[in-house]
């Protein structure tokens, strides 16, 4: 694990390199690239250039198949939806939906650039589940073609293991939080239990405490301590205020 997130200036250097030919032609060999080829090595990461207009990958470092067991070439959207955890599923999708609105909207205003980062459980190359961290950068550009792109960053995160029941989330513009993470940029957003924000979706659903008790199978009388505990984490008044700022930012 690396320290020192300096690095990720590098991934802006390829965009600024490589954008212009709409990022064909990337060098392994390029001392660019091979500097930071071997520090994600060494971090277990890998990182993707895609269109998110076109939902298209255009680059794939070669990484991918140290850390997820597929070949750079092979990766697509579909890869990823077929590692993930089962429960990870229907975040995932929440996740999806929100990096094509945060595109249209960059598109529309024809400039721009954003964050939007979180973790999830996937198959590793090694066959097991490991907690991932997925990194986007956004950004709107007119070269080669008006478009909006997206650099993600993937590292495993096993060693966080303040992480192992929640998840981090962030989305703005600070791009000090673009960087190798740390402790402090893991627990951002990291509020929740997964139990607590199980529970949370299933209220969103409509259903009521005794409901959710029997799905989840605990029992009722647990389900409104976690209740209660959700919303003095949240600081809300009610579930309501809290589930409709969630909706805000995509996160139900």
């Amino acid at each position: 694990m690396m320290e020192n997130g300096s690095y990720y200036n590098l991934f802006f250097r390829i965009i600024e390199k490589y954008g212009p030919s709409g990022f064909t032609g990337i060098d392994d060999h390029d001392p660019l690239m091979a500097e930071l080829n071997e520090i994600m090595k060494k971090n277990n990461q890998f990182f993707y250039i895609g269109d998110v207009v076109l939902f298209k990958i255009l680059y794939t470092s070669s990484q991918c198949i140290d850390v997820l067991g597929i070949e750079p070439n092979d990766l697509s959207p579909i890869s990823f939806l077929n590692r993930l955890h089962p429960n990870e599923i229907e975040r995932d999708h929440l996740g999806r939906t929100m990096l094509i609105k945060l595109g249209q909207d960059l598109f529309l205003k024809e400039k721009g650039q954003i964050l939007l980062s979180s973790n999830y459980r996937m198959i590793n190359a090694q066959g097991g589940y490991s907690n991932f961290l997925m990194q986007f950068y956004i950004f709107y550009s007119e070269v080669p073609y008006k478009s909006v792109f997206a650099l993600k960053v993937q590292t495993n995160i096993d060693w966080c293991k303040r992480l192992k029941h929640g998840f981090h989330y962030y989305l703005g513009e600070d791009l000090t939080n673009f960087r190798y993470p740390d402790q402090t940029l893991l627990m951002m957003g990291n509020m929740f239990t997964e139990r607590e924000f199980d529970i949370i979706k299933l209220l969103e659903k409509g259903l009521n405490s005794e409901q959710i008790a029997e799905k989840i199978f605990i029992s009722t009388n647990t389900v409104n301590t976690h209740r209660r505990n959700i919303l003095n984490k949240s600081g809300k008044a009610n579930m309501q205020e809290l589930i409709h700022e969630l909706k805000e930012i995509g996160l139900v």
